[in-house]
């Protein structure tokens, strides 16, 4: 990999073992700031590990990752305001309805409940607002998920899914 001052997100050789399964086998890439990325594949495929490498919660057992040109492990708080993460599996507060749930995002961030309002109609779920997310179907979940991630108005979102998800949309 190259160092490119332009780059939002570089890898170059990762890999990561849990025992006998290697999950991750050498994994290079870049990708430019203002471009558009896709991990797509199967479940086992590495993309959920791949991703956690990449934003730093997860250490590779070899390789290097950079993120907006700062590595990500040891998990970097410098980092946190300026990504947005949506992985496969969607997690939501108990009860909440998806203006709750977006609303709560967004004041972790510091933003305003205007802005959480701005995504739901921009997900397409202003008129499920009042719905509690484990009552939304699987595609309105994911666009909840989707929205919470980027509510803040990262610099670099991302977010998987599995083959059988794109699918489903």
């Amino acid at each position: 990999m190259t160092g490119d001052d332009d780059a939002a997100i570089t890898a170059d050789g990762l890999r990561k073992r849990y025992g006998a399964v290697q999950a991750v086998d050498g994994v290079s890439l870049s990708v430019r700031r203002g471009e558009f990325f896709g991990l797509l594949g199967p479940n086992g495929a590495g993309k959920t590990t791949t991703l956690e490498i990449l934003e730093g919660p997860r250490e590779p057992d070899e390789g290097t990752a950079t993120l907006l040109g700062e590595r990500p492990w040891p998990r970097n708080p410098r980092l946190l305001p300026r990504i947005g993460v949506q992985l496969q599996a969607s997690a939501f507060f108990e009860r909440l309805t998806a203006r709750e749930q977006l609303a709560t995002f967004a004041s972790l961030y510091g933003v305003g409940p205007r802005r959480a309002e701005e995504m739901l109609a921009r997900v397409g779920l202003a008129e499920f607002a009042g719905t509690q997310a484990e009552k939304l179907s699987g595609g309105q979940a994911q666009r909840l998920s989707i929205a919470c991630a980027l509510v803040h108005e990262p610099e670099l979102g991302a977010w998987t899914l599995t083959t059988a998800q794109v699918e489903d949309q």
